[in-house]
């Protein structure tokens, strides 16, 4: 599965326990590894850490690759099927990945692998807008998640570079 993770959130940790629950081996990409901006406002490394926070003793069944964005669809397509090789499933949310990948793999959307009690409404903007506002964003992340931005002023650092920015993408209501 190849997403930004821009942060784990709780349905990303819904989808990763599913994924590890389901597979003897989990590839997990990072999206835009090679971003920082408003759409991508942690690191690669940062982003490999929420995922390590999440997947807990899981990890050691996951690989996580870093996945730049070259701006050149045709040539990304080439080089995740270069990275991640034959793959049982390739799972991603994203139609647009989807449409690239579905010429090298079987996609599946990751709201399949769940259950629905286990499917939790939240996205990765929902999650930068509550921090940009100021409003209670921890609800929307795992606990260690919540922790590790805290801890380390991620979440001032994201407010501080891109809050306003965030905001400004927000639909006038």
């Amino acid at each position: 599965m190849i997403a930004r993770w821009k942060p784990v959130h709780l349905g990303h940790a819904a989808v990763l326990r599913a994924l590890t629950r389901s597979a003897d081996h989990v590839v997990l990409g990072i999206g835009s590894s090679n971003k920082l901006d408003v759409h991508n406002p942690f690191t690669a490394a940062e982003t490999r850490e929420m995922l390590a926070l999440v997947l807990g003793d899981d990890r050691k069944r996951c690989t996580v690759l870093d996945i730049p964005d070259l701006g050149d669809p045709p040539r990304w397509r080439l080089m995740v099927r270069d990275l991640l090789g034959p793959l049982d499933q390739f799972v991603t949310a994203n139609p647009w990945v989807e449409g690239l990948m579905r010429e090298d793999y079987a996609v599946m959307h990751p709201v399949k692998l769940l259950e629905p009690e286990e499917r939790v409404k939240v996205s990765g903007t929902m999650v930068r807008v509550a921090m940009a506002r100021g409003d209670d964003w921890r609800r929307l992340v795992p606990p260690q998640v919540a922790s590790y931005l805290s801890e380390r002023g991620l979440t001032a650092r994201f407010v501080r570079d891109f809050g306003l920015e965030t905001l400004s993408l927000m639909p006038v209501r």
